[in-house]
């Protein structure tokens, strides 16, 4: 790639910025919509699983092959076309008219983020270097992270002005502002040394982890011994198995493996991967109480959830400070712990809990994200050599999409089941009660279309049940990982080479 203006550099790097911040906001900006998506569409709460996890799903499955395909084929032409990707996508669910069309384009916008993700992250070490490169590495997590607040904000007001279709429309004038922006700012650039795509290994990553997810999220509706459920599931698995044994015998792989060899990259990832997945799983579960349950608008909902989000802020930017002071790996214990706590607290939580303990449990949640996700995911990035932090990356970027898809599927199912298993519903027409058992949101709009208090009181007191189960089950995961990957994470990032020579038997 020809030399790059230090002005032109910059102004590049703000076009990178766009794409980023729509994948930040879509993140978050659906979850404030789901209760919406449950009566305006009669979603089930397996299909408003499948929406959340369908973009996921695909992000986290294509992360590898699209970067990769930037390398080989030139990472601008490959950026434009993920963002015409993700505008066609949301262009296509503003219009949706069921379910199955809604969940196609989630999908898709799912291809389209696992384009601009790694692409534009790949992009950076060719135009800049040294402390520029930290720089500006820095401004692009932080556009995407600008995103998470503003979503449940920025979808709550548009459901409380328009109709659900917005929040994806919002989408539109970034990714044009971004796509110009990008065709004439950003030069190209390419790398040949980069690994080749594996077609049919990308497709077994694909479909494996399709499969798995489709068995966890449609266990409650079928059962959890039922056909569909194992061969999804064990299906999922295999085809996961045959994917990670393809890169083990490579002879030039598409996913370094080896990268887990590592201590911080191993342990790093593990912390990263479990944190996302108890924050996704929070994410899909309380807009749902705060909204159905309580009672509050759309957009108080989106305010509702600042603690949380607040808090994992807080928690990321004192992170810092407190890994220089006590060390990594005290931090990540100590997020840990307080994730493991907040949870704990959430279990206490029913129908007419005031938002003040509401607001104590989220923001510390919050906090628990922040402290074992930030040290986790920086150590796991100083752990990886120069030549392999383009791949390490993006490695340990699925890894952590793949335990939100995860998170979302289980503890979705979890919430299922107890809802189903506790409700008690009084005597309703058949129609009527397959619509309360489906989900929380279709036994409220039972519960105002029948003039029956008793049913939405005895469903509210079904999916409070659930969500404590779930937190139930979030808290214990927590402690597991707080025992199991904490001792063995390095104290600080340099140390974790030196602590693998000394403490091989660990180490394994």
């Amino acid at each position: 790639m020809a030399p790059v203006s230090a002005r032109r550099r910059w102004w590049a790097l703000l076009s990178l910025l766009f794409g980023l911040l729509v994948v930040g906001l879509d993140v978050t900006i659906l979850n404030v919509a789901l209760p919406t998506l449950a009566v305006d569409l009669d979603a089930s709460n397996a299909e408003l699983q499948w929406i959340v996890d369908a973009f996921i799903v695909a992000l986290a499955a294509l992360l590898l092959p699209a970067g990769l395909l930037g390398d080989r084929l030139g990472r601008k032409k490959v950026l434009l076309a993920g963002l015409a990707i993700f505008g066609a996508s949301c262009a296509l669910a503003t219009t949706a008219d069921s379910v199955g069309v809604l969940i196609a384009a989630r999908a898709l916008m799912g291809v389209g983020a696992a384009v601009v993700m790694p692409v534009s992250m790949a992009v950076v070490p060719s135009m800049f270097s040294g402390a520029e490169r930290t720089r500006a590495v820095a401004l692009l997590t932080a556009g995407m992270a600008i995103g998470l607040p503003l979503g449940p904000l920025l979808g709550g007001w548009l459901l409380e002005h328009y109709w659900w279709g917005s929040v994806f429309l919002i989408n539109l004038p970034l990714i044009v502002l971004g796509f110009v922006a990008i065709a004439f700012l950003l030069p190209e650039s390419t790398d040949r040394s980069a690994p080749r795509l594996q077609p049919l290994a990308a497709l077994a990553s694909v479909l494996g982890l399709g499969a798995l997810v489709y068995g966890v999220i449609e266990a409650p509706v079928d059962g959890w011994l039922s056909p569909a459920t194992l061969i999804g599931g064990i299906g999922g698995l295999v085809l996961i198995g045959a994917f990670a044994v393809s890169q083990i015998r490579s002879a030039a792989p598409m996913v370094d493996l080896g990268l887990f060899r590592d201590r911080a990259f191993l342990w790093g990832s593990a912390i990263a991967t479990a944190s996302s997945m108890l924050m996704m799983g929070a994410l899909f579960l309380v807009p749902q109480f705060l909204q159905i349950v309580q009672g509050h608008s759309a957009f108080g909902t989106g305010l509702r959830l600042l603690p949380m989000i607040g808090g994992l802020m807080v928690g990321g930017l004192g992170a810092e400070r407190l890994a220089a002071r006590f060390g990594y790996r005290a931090t990540v214990i100590a997020g840990l712990v307080l994730s493991a706590a907040g949870c704990a607290a959430a279990t206490a939580t029913d129908p007419g809990t005031g938002f003040g303990f509401v607001a104590l449990w989220l923001a510390v949640l919050g906090a628990g994200f922040g402290m074992s996700l930030v040290p986790a995911t920086d150590a796991v990035l100083a752990s990886l050599p120069p030549d392999r932090a383009a791949i390490g990356s993006a490695l340990m970027q699925t890894l952590r999409q793949t335990g939100g898809a995860i998170g979302v599927a289980v503890f979705g199912s979890i919430a299922a089941s107890v809802y189903r298993a506790e409700l008690d519903l009084p005597p309703l027409p058949a129609e009527a009660e397959r619509a309360a058992e489906d989900s929380v949101a279709g036994a409220a709009a039972v519960a105002e279309a029948t003039g029956s208090p008793e049913t939405a009181h005895r469903a509210f007191a079904a999916f409070t049940d659930g969500m404590g189960a779930v937190f139930l089950v979030c808290a214990g995961l927590a402690v597991v990982v707080a025992c199991a990957a904490g001792p063995r994470f390095p104290k600080h990032p340099g140390a974790a080479e030196a602590q693998s020579q000394h403490e091989p038997s660990r180490a394994a």
